[in-house]
Order: C-alpha cells, then sequence, then structure tokens
C-alpha cells in the first residue's frame, strides 16, 4: 500500500465542498483542516512536463500550497473547472501551485505533443505532466476525473476530493489554509511566484486558431466557421473562400451587439436557419443567434451562468431563465425546434423557437451509452449534430459512438462505434456494426444518399458509415498521431478534426489541431486546404503578433532532378529563400519531416527543427538507388513590423543515384518562398 492510499483508508482525506468555515471559528479543528500526515511523493523522473523549464519537484515546492488537478483532455467535467482553476490562480498568484497531471482516457490523449496543443487551446496557464501510465494517479489514490489533492507548505497531503469542486469551497479552504500558516508558521508560506515557460500563447502563425465546427450553405454560397480560440464567427465565400464579415470581436467576452462589438467564449456548433445563425457558445453556456440582415449577435437560451443541476426528461421552462451547461452543437429540426447536444448534462434538448421555451427531449441526464427510450436512455457528452426526417443522429463522444434518436420509434440507437455499453470500449476498427470502434467521434452529418460521415476525432480520420451495409469505414486519414497533408485517400492526414458539414458533394472538415479547415472532394477522392485570399481580414492585434497569414501551401510538391551521391555517411543540404521583407517565425519551431524512412536512406530522428533559412540534415546512403521524400513545414512572417504570420508547406522529392566513384556527399535543395497576394 502506498501512503497516499493511507490517508484514504484512515478516512482523513477532507471533504473540500463541506468546508466552508473559518480558522477562527474552528480553532480547535485547524490542524486537523490544514496540516497534512503524509509526505507527499515525489515525481517520477521520466515524465513530461510542460509549460516548464525544466521538470518541479516535491521539495522544490515545499513553501506553496500545490494543488493537483487529475483530468483528462476530452472530459467535459474537467473542462468546467479551467476557469475555476484559472480564478484560483489569479487570486493566490504568490502562495498556490496549480499542477495538472494528466491522466489520459483515451489513447490518443496520452501524447505529450496533443497534450500539448490542448494546454496551448485551453491556455493552461500552469505546469502540466503526461501522466500517461496513470503513475502519479495511483500514488493519490485517484478513482476519477476530475480529481483534485491538496499539499500543505510544508510538503504532506491534506485533502482529496473527486468531482467539479466550486470555486467558493476551494476560495474558503485555502485562504483558510493561509490565514492559518500565517499565524501558527509565519515565513513558512513562500510567495516567490514560480517561473513559467508557456507552450507558445497558441500562435500557430494561421488566421485560424483551433476551429471547432463549420456550416456550408449551397443556396447562399456562404461558409460559416467557428474560429473557436479567437471567439469568434467568420463568413466566407463558398467558392473563392474570401473573407466577407467576421462576427466578433475577437476576444472572450458575453456581450451582445453588432458584428464589432459582439463577443463569445469558444463557439463551436452552428445552424442556419432562415438567415438566422444560431451558435452554441460553449463556454458561456448559452445559445446565441446572428441576425445576418441586421448583423447584430443576442442571446436566446441561457444566462451565461454555468448550470449545476440535471434536470429529468420532461422538464420544461423559459429559455432565458435556466442555467444550460456546455451547450455543443445545435440543429434545427421539426417545426420551430433547435435541437441542442447538451454536453455537460450528457442529454440532448430542445428549444421552441417561437415561444421561447426549452426542454429536455433526450437523455436521463446520467452518463452511460445506454440505448432505450427517449427518457430513459443515457448518453456520454453529446457534441456533433444532424437533424433528418424525424432522426437526430449525434456523435456521443465520451462513448465513442455515433447514435440516432428516432422521434418516430421513440428510441435511441447505436449507427458506428461500440454497441457495448462501456465508455472504455473504443479503438480504430473499420467493420460492422458492434464489430467497428470510434475514438471520440465530436462530428457528423450525411449526403442525399443517406451516407453518414464521420469526424472520428481522436483517430484523425474521416470515416463514413454505409446506408446499405451498416459498415463503417475510413475515407480519408491515416490515424496514428495525425498529420497534416492534402493528397488522396493514401496520403492526406488530418490532426483531430472536429465539425464537418456537406454540400453539392463536398465535405467541408474543421482540421481543428491544424488550425486549418480543409475540403473533400468526394467524386474524386481528394483532400484540399483552404487558403483565404484575403487573409488580412482575420488579423488579430495581439502582444506579440497580427495573425493574418494564409493556411499551409496546398501541400506543393516539388519534383527534382536526380542526384548523384558517395555510399555512407552525407547530407541534406536545404535553403530558403525568403522576400528581403519577411523573416523565420520564431514563435512557433518550423521543421522538416522525412517520409522516406526505409532503406537506402537512413536518418537519424524522422523530424528536424529548423533553426535558420540554411539546414544541414545528417543521412546515410546505401548502396540501393531511390527517391528521398521529405516534407518542410515554414512559419514566417513579415520582417519590419510583424504585421502578419504566414505558412509554406511543401514537399520535396529527389532521385537519389548511388556511384561508388562519387565522391559528393551533399544533396543540394533550394526553396524560394513566394508570399501569396494579401489585396483584396
Amino acid at each position: 500500500m502506498n501512503k497516499v492510499k493511507g490517508i484514504v483508508i484512515l478516512g482523513l482525506v477532507l471533504m473540500i465542498a463541506t468546508i466552508l468555515v473559518s480558522v477562527a471559528a474552528q480553532e480547535e479543528d485547524a490542524k486537523d483542516l490544514f496540516e497534512g500526515t503524509v509526505a507527499a511523493p515525489e515525481f517520477p523522473a521520466d515524465l513530461d512536463w510542460l509549460n516548464v523549464d525544466a521538470p518541479l519537484t516535491m521539495d522544490g515546492l515545499k513553501g506553496k500550497i500545490v494543488l493537483f488537478d487529475f483530468w483528462t483532455y476530452g472530459c467535459i467535467n474537467c473542462i468546467h473547472m479551467i476557469p475555476i482553476l484559472e480564478q484560483l490562480e489569479e487570486k493566490y498568484a504568490n502562495e498556490l501551485v496549480v499542477i495538472g497531471v494528466h491522466s489520459a482516457k483515451f489513447e490518443n490523449e496520452g501524447e505529450t505533443e496533443n497534450i500539448r496543443q490542448i494546454v496551448q487551446r485551453y491556455d493552461l496557464q500552469h505546469p502540466v505532466i503526461n501522466d500517461s501510465d496513470f503513475r502519479v494517479w495511483g500514488t493519490y489514490g485517484i478513482r476519477a476525473w476530475p480529481s483534485f489533492a491538496i499539499v500543505d507548505p510544508r510538503g504532506f497531503v491534506v485533502a482529496i476530493q473527486s468531482g467539479e469542486v466550486p470555486f467558493d469551497a476551494f476560495d474558503r479552504y485555502l485562504s483558510g489554509m493561509i490565514e492559518y500558516y500565517d499565524t501558527q508558521y509565519p515565513e513558512t508560506i513562500d510567495r516567490t511566484p514560480l517561473a513559467l515557460a508557456l507552450e507558445g500563447a497558441g500562435n500557430p502563425g494561421t488566421p485560424l486558431l483551433f476551429p471547432g465546427s463549420l456550416l456550408a450553405d449551397a443556396e447562399n454560397n456562404r461558409l460559416f466557421i467557428t474560429d473557436t480560440n479567437h471567439h469568434r464567427i467568420v463568413i466566407a465565400d463558398l467558392t473563392t473562400y474570401e473573407v466577407l464579415e467576421v462576427i466578433g470581436a475577437g476576444k472572450r467576452g458575453f456581450d451582445d451587439g453588432d458584428y464589432a462589438t459582439a463577443t463569445f467564449n469558444k463557439p463551436q456548433g452552428l445552424e442556419l436557419y432562415d438567415n438566422i445563425l444560431y451558435v452554441a457558445d460553449v463556454n458561456n453556456h448559452v445559445i446565441r443567434i446572428v441576425d445576418l440582415a441586421e448583423k447584430t449577435v443576442n442571446t436566446i437560451a441561457g444566462t451565461g451562468t454555468m448550470g449545476t443541476r440535471i434536470f429529468p426528461p420532461g422538464t420544461t421552462g423559459n429559455a432565458r431563465d435556466i442555467d444550460l451547461r456546455s451547450p455543443w452543437a445545435v440543429a434545427k429540426g421539426g417545426e420551430n425546434l433547435l435541437y441542442i447536444a447538451m454536453a455537460g448534462t450528457h442529454q440532448i434538448w430542445r428549444l421552441h423557437l417561437e415561444t421561447g421555451d426549452i426542454s429536455v427531449a433526450v437523455g436521463n441526464g446520467r452518463e452511460a451509452q445506454f440505448n432505450d427510450t427517449l427518457a430513459q436512455s443515457e448518453l456520454a457528452q453529446p457534441s456533433g449534430l444532424y437533424y433528418v426526417e424525424g432522426l437526430l443522429y449525434f456523435a456521443d463522444s465520451e462513448s465513442s459512438t455515433i447514435r440516432v434518436a428516432d422521434f418516430i420509434k421513440n428510441q435511441v440507437r447505436v449507427v458506428s462505434g461500440t454497441t457495448n455499453n462501456d465508455l472504455f470500449d473504443f479503438g480504430d476498427i473499420d467493420g460492422a456494426l458492434g464489430v467497428n470502434r470510434l475514438q471520440h467521434a465530436l462530428g457528423v452529418v450525411a449526403d442525399e444518399q443517406g451516407t453518414i460521415y464521420i469526424a472520428d476525432t481522436y483517430n484523425s480520420k474521416i470515416k463514413i458509415v454505409d446506408p446499405a451495409t451498416q459498415e463503417t469505414k475510413t475515407l480519408f486519414g491515416l490515424g496514428g498521431e495525425g498529420g497534416f497533408r492534402d493528397g488522396d485517400a493514401a496520403t492526406a492526414q488530418f490532426d483531430e478534426p472536429g465539425g464537418l458539414d456537406y454540400a453539392n458533394g463536398k465535405l467541408y472538415v474543421a482540421d481543428t489541431n491544424n488550425h486549418a479547415l480543409r475540403v473533400i472532394d468526394l467524386e474524386q477522392g481528394i483532400v484540399s486546404t483552404i487558403v483565404f485570399p484575403n487573409p488580412q481580414a482575420l488579423k488579430i492585434e495581439t502582444n506579440a503578433v497580427t495573425i493574418v497569414g494564409g493556411n499551409a501551401a496546398l501541400g506543393e510538391v516539388l519534383t527534382l532532378d536526380a542526384q548523384t551521391v558517395a555510399i555512407g555517411a552525407g547530407e541534406i543540404a536545404l535553403t530558403i529563400s525568403l522576400p528581403e521583407d519577411y523573416k523565420l517565425n520564431t514563435l512557433t519551431d518550423s521543421y522538416v519531416k522525412i517520409n522516406s524512412l526505409d532503406a537506402p536512406f537512413e536518418f537519424a530522428q524522422e523530424t528536424f527543427k529548423l533553426t535558420d533559412l540554411s539546414t544541414q540534415i545528417p543521412v546515410s546512403f546505401g548502396v540501393v538507388e531511390g527517391t528521398l521524400s521529405f516534407t518542410v513545414t515554414l512559419f514566417y512572417c513579415e520582417a519590419k513590423d510583424e504585421k502578419f504570420c504566414l505558412i509554406d508547406e511543401f514537399t520535396v522529392n529527389l532521385p537519389v543515384i548511388v556511384a561508388e566513384d562519387s565522391d559528393n556527399t551533399i544533396l543540394s535543395v533550394e526553396r524560394n518562398v513566394v508570399p501569396p497576394q494579401l489585396g483584396g
């Protein structure tokens, strides 16, 4: 038995939510409340740390109150705790250190680079460790997400609690602890702020930042985009992709008003009806409407406060008086009805647009994968929605399924993914219903023939369900850790795609972790990346750079003439030329990814960072000839005033001839970058 688990067995765990008394009011109990008796275990030596320059130690944290947040990034209850932790970090900046212990549920969530993306996406301002093997989790006896552990300033564990803990409970406990130590043990608390090295502040050098959803309006030739981490909605031309309008000031907030003054907080799902755009404003916990004729934004459901109650099916009330809980997606269905994926209550709600009444339509609020009647079924964080003729398809992300609520037959059933009532039954398997597996799918849509398209998010794939056979199979994406490449089914890659929509034979994809929008031409079987011809319309003023640059280049392929080299050690000499007024972007990493990892070429690693415009990549040449292939992703900026940044991505295919009598050991590759035209 480990020591911290002993706390649990001995009954010394404090229920933080019940501690609503001051130190003075319970002087005799203060020692038990605020002094632990078991030393906090030291961190394993080989963990990956984020947001700090070097791993921390418990010994080095003495003098600080340490709050461990055990979380996993797809968990909606964990997401609910982020703003509470932000408040605590702001109020107790000198006394408190929050450490995020990321103990992944899904395989994809356990990759450090994916956690790094999430740290940027959620704008976490505290150290985070990758605990994918559950070693830290185990030493504290944790059993659920989210859970919290508090270590006192002397380095002893004093409290452990699971679930969503309200700010007031944390606040009263922490203020009481600080008062106690300042009174009983002066100078114990170290009020020197912890030095951090934040993960890039979420600046990829592209005009979009973690776009979560989109909507293709073929009738009016418009594309609506939720530019989620820029807290705004973008309207583009569906044919040319010219930016037509930007809805929102581009900062986090909760303000109704015109396009320039309205603010959102991590918007996601969209629906269009009668020239009104409906927006699931997730972190404001409201539904907003955008009047596209009047160019105004207003709130029609929710109060702006996150709900804490789970309402039973059939509950009805005025939409503006009820606290919603992380509404993630919206879909028009039936006469004057708007369905809402209420991810935070594991239900689907229904808003009557004419009366303003809102009610629970599907799910009893228990998080599970249980299929029964609409009222008795149990959902697990429903996200994407698609409605057609009495059938509401939904991506039930935490059960890794696509399910359908059949309002005609009054039943819920599985369409794709596991049919077991098991929230941990996930994977990446194509095949028949009951055999196939998904991993935290977030998006679903269908075409005119009834083919269902799925954003299988954590598998970084787009999949389809054949309406004739009910089989699920991969359409595009290579899986694994994901990537960013245009092309056909054999080469195209995505990175945690979220929302998707269908129009006129094309599938539009919000490729969230690539900060890009992708288009799949279903007839030609080709994936391409949307590039805005007027990206300056999307500029966001930041403390560092104005982000306006186009998305990554359209997967340009450079096929060079053959070069001859000698057998043995050599190098690729890559030289990139930028126009005089441009420079390498130092706020994010440019890199070379080797595609030719098999003989006759040997590389020390698969990916090389570009720290200069002239780079030498070591390679060993075998006796067999072949074609060397590598992809360069270059982030560069306007140099003088750093007004904007851009991306250039290209693939080099270089035939290599190996000759015994050659004395050449260097392959020369040159790239002359031409920025896109920014007029418009």
